[in-house]
């Protein structure tokens, strides 16, 4: 079966000369939600810039097929157009205009039927954005703002929904919320890629997740393989930890494996 997203070995630099992806390599399924770990610096964001066409001339190297095409270096219209739709880690609102005014702008240019069977849907997932519809996005709290990113979204009718941190700076209460929507768009068939911090709450809603370090996929599996490593759950689930050394006096850190 083609994969819906099909990375292999691309290569992206900053201003031609410093390497953010190494010969990074990953395929994205149909209808499931993958995940992509790693700490700060690891190249995740860079990596969803790429796949979306917002780093000019990028990747130097490798390829970038969607639904079978190849789209790397394709203009970020262009990729949008054909259904890859990016929420970036600052959301990307148009804060001086209202939580109505920034849907509008997510169906701009929709002039099928199901406009609003998509409006009862985003207001199913985030009945506080029905409330708030007069409101500036600015004036949002961080959580609603994420909710309102997330919704106009998906007014776009995405085949890809890409997100960047979705639970960053959010209360544990207000993320599960964000986190079960995405579930609800899962079951509506949308294939999402998901870029996160959070490895616990990430690995709880994906089917495959992919450890990105240094620019580099340094390990993958399905989620319950993930959280089954024990390098994971020491360096990501916050489980595990020193032991005991032979001797029996001091501690020491595994070493991973990757």
């Amino acid at each position: 079966m083609t994969p819906l997203l099909k990375i292999a070995s691309i290569e992206t630099l900053y201003y031609d000369r410093i390497y953010a992806l190494h010969g990074l390599s990953l395929e994205v399924k149909e209808k499931e939600i993958f995940t992509v770990l790693g700490p700060n610096g690891a190249g995740k964001t860079t990596l969803l810039k790429t796949i979306a066409g917002l780093l000019k001339d990028q990747p130097k190297k490798g390829i970038i097929e969607f639904m079978g095409k190849r789209i790397h270096r394709l203009p970020p219209e262009h990729i949008s157009r054909l259904g890859i739709v990016y929420v970036p880690e600052d959301r990307g609102l148009f804060r001086e205009l209202t939580v109505a005014e920034n849907l509008d702008l997510g169906r701009w240019g929709r002039k099928d039927a199901e406009i609003q069977q998509d409006y009862e849907f985003i207001y199913g997932l985030f009945p506080i954005l029905k409330t708030r519809s007069t409101q500036q996005a600015e004036t949002l709290s961080g959580g609603e703002q994420q909710m309102l990113a997330v919704a106009r979204a998906m007014l776009r009718r995405p085949k890809l929904l890409m997100l960047d941190e979705p639970s960053l700076g959010l209360a544990p209460k207000v993320a599960r919320i964000v986190y079960d929507a995405l579930n609800q768009i899962r079951q509506r068939r949308t294939t999402i890629l998901l870029v996160e911090q959070n490895a616990k709450m990430a690995l709880k809603i994906a089917d495959y997740g992919y450890i990105m370090e240094s620019g580099r996929i340094v390990l993958e599996g399905t989620s319950k393989d993930l959280q089954e490593n024990e390098d994971v759950q020491e360096l990501y689930l916050g489980l595990g930890g020193e032991t005991i050394s032979p001797k029996g006096w001091r501690l020491y850190k595994k070493r991973r494996t990757w």
